[in-house]
């Protein structure tokens, strides 16, 4: 259990970090109208990227950890923390300074995040049924037409935030998939429709981030992408998955949620326009 929390705390940093790094890698490559390979390559060349993709990747284990024994939503809103250290460390490495309402933001996310961990319930991953895998599919699809539609005709924060909303729920979705995926793995996994779905959201995500970062400020993008990859999961975990929060603290579980997503949300609302 402990080692499932220090996980998810680990993983939000990392996010964090990773974030920054891949918008200063991202933003030295200059967007493109559509989905660009050779575009999306030349970033992919880039030192910082590339060093927050290994971030990211690394958190995405860490992630794995923590959502083999804590709920969807615990897990999910740790995770939307990280746009937290995300404006610590883009003071660090692209000096933008935080204002005094992102430093309190960022106070009452640390409690929102505090009274997620004292309310989640240990969870065990559940299996799903084969109609699970399919939704999880249908929303490859969905998702692949309409971030394919914003890169296409939307520019500047606008288009960041969409897009960073996209890779939110695509992420979200290797969240959703790993839950279940995990708690059916055998010999026959690497035919498991679950796993490739989460192969496809992750894939998605990635490019999505990176058009977004190209194209308005890593904050606007970055909390949005925490926002929906917290929310939306998080729902289907407590509605479909079984997850719950601990007997006697579901109220404080409910307003730590809320409080948490909130401050993400005014983290967004009151950053700095970045160059």
């Amino acid at each position: 259990m402990v080692l499932a929390y220090v996980a998810a705390i680990l993983c939000a940093v990392c996010y964090g970090l990773a974030s920054v790094l891949q918008s200063i890698g991202a933003r030295r490559v200059e967007a493109s109208e559509s989905i660009d390979p050779r575009s999306l390559a030349r970033i992919a060349t880039q030192v910082p990227y590339l060093v927050g993709l290994g971030l990211d990747g690394f958190a995405w284990l860490l992630s794995l950890i923590a959502l083999a024994r804590l709920p969807l939503f615990v897990v999910q809103a740790m995770v939307a923390g990280a746009i937290g250290f995300t404006v610590l460390f883009a003071a660090v490495f692209q000096h933008v300074r935080p204002t005094s309402r992102q430093m309190w933001f960022i106070l009452v996310l640390g409690a929102g995040l505090a009274g997620l961990a004292i309310s989640g319930a240990p969870e065990e991953a559940r299996a799903t049924t084969p109609a699970y895998s399919w939704a999880m599919w249908i929303g490859v699809v969905v998702l692949a037409a309409l971030g394919t539609l914003v890169i296409n005709r939307l520019r500047g924060d606008r288009a960041a935030a969409l897009l960073g909303a996209f890779a939110g729920l695509a992420f979200g979705g290797t969240a959703l998939c790993a839950r279940a995926f995990m708690a059916g793995v055998s010999i026959a996994a690497i035919g498991d429709p679950l796993l490739w779905a989460m192969i496809s959201f992750g894939a998605m995500g990635l490019i999505f981030f990176a058009s977004a970062l190209q194209r308005g400020s890593v904050t606007v993008a970055s909390a949005w992408l925490f926002t929906a990859e917290t929310v939306v999961p998080s729902i289907i975990g407590l509605t479909i998955l079984g997850d719950s929060a601990r007997v006697g603290f579901e109220e404080i579980a409910a307003i730590s949620f809320v409080v948490t997503i909130v401050a993400v949300v005014g983290l967004t609302l009151v950053s700095p326009p970045m160059e």
